[in-house]
């Protein structure tokens, strides 16, 4: 997947997504200006809406199996405990780090242009908007060790799963020579999932293409007129920290070329922004990092799914703006308390946090709350939301691929070649199935 074509006279499969989306951009918005009921009911809501949830649910199909069968092979790949423990603790404490300074970012900003001064609260229902409780840090982290590993694994706990597979692989690696064959079958079945990967992929012009005609042709560009000052600074800190904090992280932290690295990263950021949800992400930019970047799998498996889960830079950033311009919006004066507050809940909040569409606004309430900021306050904004949480979802899994990349880096975990090859991880579109193993397959099977 790259910008430059594959085999002659055909578009990468990056560059048919990015048509998709414009194209789709395009239609969401006219058919907003139409408005009409059978179309917004059966069209945008029925056919785009359908395929849409299929791509969607198609991708989060992956995930769980993926993430299992990776990190076990992963945990595998590094054989030493003391080297899974510093792995584990650099991606945290790096993950922490973006996230904090993420949200310090967009409070100065937010700070220095002030959006909300003067706002107008006409025409805004700010009624049956509920806050959440924000969880104590004991909590947090108590709920990481499942009670039920298989009810972790149907509701798609990420922090769960991982703990359980890193204990299993352990285990595994514990017993030797005896775990060779449940090692083997671990790793073709991480084969396996990336094959249906590329399979799932094959498709995605066709599901971001509804899905971004579902949102724009929902949302409309009017909704961002009452708030725009707020769209504005988001997007601006949005923009700021990921071609600026991010990009000087990685240069810093490893030396790499961060222009390498987004051409690389794109196609990942554009399954983030369609689908808004960095969990339904997670195999994309698995195979962004390992096939494209050439990071170890060893180091991928762990340090993507839990970004995924603990990382939340774009959301962060939203909560920073958000606060202050609600602050302003009700004349309230946070004060370099207040601010800190933000900081420490907001870093807090992202740990253990699913990595789905709309959890910003349910973070957003707990900040709200600790501040003493009028929790209805979140209606202000809700109407933007969606939109907005495409372009923060796109931040969250640039920060997970920069982290597994300085990370790799650091422990000797990266191939440079693959890293500066622009060629390298490029997927063919073409799925044919060679007949002759086919044949071989079907034999060996009826031989049995």
């Amino acid at each position: 997947m790259t910008d430059v074509q594959v085999g002659k006279g055909r578009m990468s499969l990056t560059v048919q997504i990015m048509i998709a989306m414009g194209a789709g951009l395009v239609l969401g918005i006219i058919l907003n200006l139409i408005g009409n009921d059978f179309i917004n009911t059966h069209i945008v809501g029925g056919f785009f809406g359908m395929v849409g949830r299929m791509f969607v649910n198609a991708l989060q199909m992956l995930v769980v199996p993926l993430v299992f069968f990776s990190l076990i092979t992963g945990v595998a790949g590094i054989g030493d405990i003391r080297v899974l423990g510093r792995v584990g603790g650099k991606s945290f404490g790096l993950y922490m780090l973006t996230t904090a300074t993420a949200i310090a970012v967009a409070i100065v900003i937010a700070s220095i242009v002030a959006p909300g001064n003067g706002f107008v609260m006409e025409g805004i229902d700010t009624s049956g908007v509920t806050g959440s409780e924000a969880p104590s840090v004991w909590d947090t982290f108590a709920n990481i060790v499942p009670r039920n590993p298989v009810a972790a694994f149907a509701n798609g706990e990420m922090l769960q799963i991982i703990f359980y597979t890193i204990v299993l692989g352990i285990a595994a690696l514990m017993l030797a020579d005896r775990s060779k064959s449940f090692m083997e079958a671990s790793e073709y079945m991480n084969e396996l999932m990336m094959k249906i990967v590329e399979i799932v992929m094959h498709f995605a012009p066709i599901g971001v293409f509804c899905l971004i005609t579902k949102t724009f042709a929902e949302q409309g560009i009017g909704l961002f007129l009452p708030v725009l000052a707020y769209v504005l600074v988001l997007v601006g800190a949005l923009l700021l920290h990921l071609f600026g904090t991010l990009m000087l992280f990685l240069k810093l932290f490893s030396g790499l070329s961060p222009l390498i690295f987004m051409r690389k990263i794109r196609p990942a950021q554009i399954f983030a922004f369609s689908t808004a949800s960095s969990n339904a992400t997670i195999p994309v930019t698995l195979r962004s990092v390992t096939e494209r970047m050439g990071v170890r799998n060893s180091v991928a498996s762990f340090t993507v799914p839990f970004g995924a889960t603990i990382n939340m830079d774009g959301t962060a950033i939203m909560q920073g703006v958000a606060t202050v311009f609600l602050a302003n919006v009700y004349g309230v004066d946070l004060g370099l308390g207040g601010y800190l507050t933000v900081i420490g809940m907001a870093v807090l909040a992202s740990i253990g946090t699913a990595g789905v569409p709309g959890v910003g606004m349910v973070m957003l309430t707990m900040v709200l709350g600790q501040v003493g900021l009028p929790i209805e306050g979140v209606a202000i904004i809700l109407g933007v939301d969606r939109l907005m949480d495409m372009i923060r979802t796109a931040v969250n899994i640039t920060g997970d691929a920069v982290v597994t990349t300085i990370v790799a880096k650091s422990e000797n975990k990266i191939d440079m070649a693959t890293y500066e090859d622009p060629m390298a991880g490029v997927m063919d579109d073409d799925l044919t199935i060679d007949p002759e193993a086919e044949e071989r397959l079907a034999a060996s099977v009826h031989a049995e």
